[in-house]
């Protein structure tokens, strides 16, 4: 070889090692950076997305929360409502957000049902599943469908008589089109022929307030949104969603029990943008797993009588993809849906 060979030779080595070197030290500096970044986080207020109005599932469940992750992560989480679209809305503005950790949705099973429902209405959906990372499963409890109790249904054939007597004119309230509640009716109405005129309100609590209200007949609702009307006897379950009685509402039969097949759940969980940073997304799986063991935050889910059902990101993310799944093929089965 050539001493002018030689040079060449040596000059690509050195350039190699240069670039090496040069990969390995940005390699270094991405991960102290990050490892640095989740050792100071957080280090500002957190915001935790609730896409509904105050007084339904993921808010009644979201603040205990929020106060719970103050505690441990010493800085302020604010539970902000950002309702509309059934919770699509919120959902997709935690999607869109900047994957900090500083922005978490506190989402329910609704967050599955508005990709598939976009596409089956030929629009393009306001936010992707996979733009959202699980951080751990809070509470799963089935929907309950509820009457005032100065009605004159008092038992589920009751309902299910008149509604069949008059096909369209029993009406119940929703937190919107394609949400969790209307859903949940759409499964029972398609499991027992009935035709049933939907009223969509923007979240839970605005539901519950039209059936006290008399504006409308029936409600679907996860338990916690309705519990304390339940016990003031105001109002009066006809069944649940569940596959066994909730233990909070013995006395009530199960769909199932009643001859339908016909099974629901609103789950609450905490989400990430996708791409969050691995260290920040571990610091909050840790915080979370202390939170719902907080004495307090325990007080307070038993108060409104919903069990906590924590899974942490891992088996949640498990959890999620058989539920969404589930609720894919039920949606495709219910097809397209005119608002009324």
């Amino acid at each position: 070889m050539t001493t002018k060979q030689t040079r060449v030779a040596s000059d690509k080595i050195n350039s190699m090692q240069t670039r090496v070197l040069l990969a390995l030290c940005i390699a270094l500096s991405v991960f102290f950076s990050a490892f640095s970044h989740a050792q100071e986080f957080p280090t500002r207020p957190i915001q935790l997305i609730v896409p509904f109005p105050p007084g339904g599932v993921a808010d009644l469940t979201g603040r205990p929360t929020a106060v719970a992750l103050e505690k441990i992560l010493r800085q302020p989480v604010l539970v902000v409502n950002r309702p509309g679209a059934g919770g699509a809305t919120g959902t997709a503005q935690v999607a869109r957000a900047t994957a900090d950790g500083y922005t978490l949705l506190m989402g329910l099973s609704s967050v599955s049902i508005f990709p598939v429902t976009d596409r089956i209405n030929g629009k393009t959906p306001s936010y992707e599943m996979r733009e959202l990372a699980p951080i751990a499963l809070i509470s799963a409890d089935p929907t309950v469908l509820v009457v005032r109790a100065d009605s004159n249904y008092k038992t589920l054939k009751d309902f299910l008589d008149a509604a069949k007597a008059q096909p369209g004119r029993l009406n119940y309230a929703s937190s919107g089109v394609y949400g969790t509640l209307h859903v949940s009716m759409e499964i029972l109405a398609h499991a027992t022929g009935v035709q049933l005129f939907h009223v969509p309100y923007p979240g839970g609590g605005p539901a519950v307030a039209a059936l006290l209200g008399g504006q409308v007949d029936a409600l679907a609702s996860g338990p916690s949104a309705v519990m304390g009307q339940l016990k003031a006897g105001k109002l009066r379950a006809l069944g649940s969603w569940g596959d066994k009685r909730l233990p909070a509402l013995p006395e009530v039969a199960t769909f199932r029990e009643q001859g339908l097949d016909a099974e629901f759940y609103i789950w609450s969980g905490v989400f990430a943008p996708s791409g969050t940073p691995a260290p920040v997304m571990q610091r909050l799986r840790d915080a979370l797993r202390l939170a719902v063991q907080d004495p307090e935050f325990k007080a307070t889910m038993a108060k409104i009588e919903t069990p906590v059902s924590y899974l942490d990101a891992p088996e949640f993310a498990r959890f999620w993809e058989r539920d969404a799944r589930r609720l894919a093929n039920t949606l495709e089965k219910i097809g397209r849906i005119e608002e009324k």
